[in-house]
């Protein structure tokens, strides 16, 4: 299941011991009191199907994913198959973002996005990934990450990420990034533009010969810059014909990630960052992370691959 607010709200003057105003049967305190505004769990539709001609992810019919040991340096002509997952993928969710209003469900959001896959020739890469029930992410507000669309329509004032992979010539393209829902308040609007700006110093921070540590520093210094806090728990990580692989790319700064970078490495950098503390508490889903303390949080993510002298993104933004 995915993130849905409760319906209703509370009545005037209801106190710790009374029944919960939603109609639970509980006490109150033991059931919505604390979670006021919070998001929470909705209903998830069935698994939507993809036409027989657009070639599946090996793990789509079993949702067993198998690693393989694939180099994290790419040959000229995966880089290049790569070029065209990440323009198409970056393609799907301009398409998805520019739908996002409110009233709309998170899974119509996935609708959206399913079919503007379909429409280039692209499988959704989370679908069955793991079990994953759906073709994108929809992490709201205090939803760190992983967020499964359902009923939910956004409220005006939400922030939304979406997250959009798609697998296309054999390889995956990987981007995300956080959308204004209606009229959204100021501290809103600044963490979603420090995040933005953390995910491009970090890509900034991508050079031969330097260790990937480069990146979490520049992106956890901007961030704490501004007051905010960086999610440790979830990280940047190579890509190519594996959705998954090395390297892991923290978004912190740890001299742990010691790997050096390469021309040729392909990975992504995802950045996200809290308005509140950077810890995070899973939903009983096995996949929604969300703030413990019940701040924003905000995601930015491009797919790269490093060059000769820096780095080129794969999945830029449509003219």
């Amino acid at each position: 299941m995915g993130a849905d607010h409760a319906a209703g709200g509370p009545a005037a003057g209801i106190k710790s011991n009374d029944p919960c105003w939603c109609g639970s049967g509980r006490k109150y305190k033991r059931c919505h009191r604390g979670m006021e505004g919070r998001v929470l769990e909705g209903r998830v539709s069935p698994m939507l199907t993809v036409p027989a001609g657009i070639p599946p992810t090996p793990y789509y019919a079993t949702g067993v994913v198998e690693r393989t040991d694939e180099r994290m340096v790419k040959s000229p002509e995966i880089i290049a198959a790569m070029r065209v997952a990440g323009r198409l993928a970056a393609e799907v969710l301009a398409v998805t973002g520019a739908a996002v209003a409110p009233g709309v469900t998170t899974d119509e959001l996935d609708r959206v996005a399913h079919q503007a896959y379909i429409d280039r020739g692209m499988f959704p890469s989370t679908l069955n990934y793991h079990e994953y029930p759906k073709s994108i992410c929809t992490s709201v507000n205090e939803v760190i990450c992983h967020g499964i669309p359902d009923d939910r329509p956004l409220e005006d004032g939400d922030i939304v990420n979406i997250d959009v992979t798609g697998y296309i010539g054999g390889v995956h393209g990987d981007c995300n990034a956080t959308f204004y829902v209606g009229s959204v308040d100021d501290e809103s609007r600044r963490l979603v533009e420090t995040t933005r700006e953390c995910r491009d110093l970090g890509i900034a921070a991508v050079r031969p010969g330097r260790p990937i540590s480069d990146i979490g520093r520049a992106i956890q210094q901007h961030a704490e810059a501004a007051g905010y806090s960086v999610v440790r728990m979830f990280v940047g990580h190579g890509i190519g014909q594996q959705f998954h692989m090395s390297p892991s790319v923290p978004h912190y700064y740890t001299p742990d990630a010691s790997t050096i970078m390469e021309p040729g490495m392909t990975f992504t950098v995802e950045p996200m960052i809290n308005i509140g503390g950077w810890r995070e508490k899973m939903w009983g889903n096995g996949w929604t992370a969300v703030t413990v303390d019940g701040s924003r949080s905000a995601q930015f993510e491009h797919t790269l691959v490093v060059t000769e002298d820096g780095v080129e993104v794969l999945t830029p933004e449509p003219a």
